[in-house]
């Protein structure tokens, strides 16, 4: 695993960081990994502090081709609402909209821990000139987006260009100033092991802060294999260079079962130093409700 065998007589330090990747990336045994993982850990972690703590990790989003400036400040004054209805009870990490809208959420957002966050960069396709990119980005942050979510690019990957999508990664991070951001490999596109490690060094070694499963649009959405694959390629950039970075599971993660799962990789592949939403969230919407749902024992949706 550990060895060089690329097909590139100049190697760059992308290439080269994923020829020396110790991360396995044989599918079955991945799968079995997980499965063990999941066996053995996940019942103990289903529990109502573990719910309250996820609750805390979300990114609650709204991606809708209907969303409307009311309709994104009515979503946010759910979130200000939980604040003053239930403050024994820590709020959600973020609200995540279209870039278009940073500037509706940070006005109407009265809680000053829940972070902005725009999916930018010509989200989810990412099939734009990079002038695009870095100027939607640069305008959403300058609304007020302190963590931008962008998405990986496939095409330039397919095609083997990885200076060329890593520098893409390394403009727009500059075009971010000082917020976070979170690249999204669409691991639904990349299936594989192989391919999921790929994307998520070049990501990281690019000047991700995150790496991030899925858009939830396009292709399928996060699996646990993939949160295995990801979670072993940030420890192991971590192990290399004393940098923590941070895991987001988004597209599909609807129950609260769901959630403990991927809390579940998280804690075993990555360690307690993890478990904070500075370094772990989940992008979702009606996760937010079931998770409170098995807070409260009560059948009230918040959000």
């Amino acid at each position: 695993m550990g060895e060089c065998n690329c097909n590139h007589e100049h190697h760059n330090k992308y290439e080269e960081a994923i020829c020396h990747s110790q991360v396995c990336v044989d599918d079955e045994k991945v799968k079995a990994a997980v499965a063990e993982i999941i066996a053995k850990h996940t019942e103990e972690n289903m529990n109502v502090d573990v719910y309250k703590f996820l609750l805390n990790t979300i990114d609650l989003t709204t991606l809708s081709s209907e969303d409307s400036e009311s309709s994104v400040a009515a979503f946010v004054q759910k979130v200000n609402d939980f604040e003053s209805n239930y403050p024994m009870y820590k709020n959600v990490a973020a609200i995540c909209v279209y870039s278009r809208f940073a500037e509706v959420v940070r006005s109407v957002l009265e809680v000053s821990e829940v972070n902005v966050t725009v999916c930018s960069a010509n989200f989810p396709s990412s099939q734009s000139r990079l002038e695009v990119k870095t100027t939607e980005t640069a305008l959403a942050v300058l609304d007020g987006a302190n963590e931008v979510d962008i998405v990986f690019n496939l095409g330039l990957y397919r095609d083997e260009a990885y200076e060329d999508l890593c520098d893409e990664i390394s403009e727009i991070k500059t075009s971010c100033k000082d917020a976070h951001l979170k690249v999204i490999l669409e691991t639904g596109a990349l299936k594989t092991a192989k391919h999921i490690r790929n994307a998520s060094i070049l990501s990281m070694y690019s000047g991700a802060d995150f790496i991030k499963t899925s858009t939830g649009k396009m292709y399928p959405g996060a699996s646990l294999e993939a949160a295995y694959v990801m979670c072993k390629c940030i420890k192991e950039y971590y192990d290399k260079h004393g940098v923590m970075k941070g895991f987001k599971a988004s597209g599909g993660i609807r129950t609260t079962e769901d959630a403990v799962k991927y809390y579940t990789i998280v804690k075993e592949v990555l360690g307690e130093k993890w478990l904070t939403n500075e370094y772990f969230r989940i992008g979702a919407s009606s996760l937010a409700n079931s998770l409170f749902a098995d807070i409260s024992g009560t059948d009230v949706a918040p959000f």
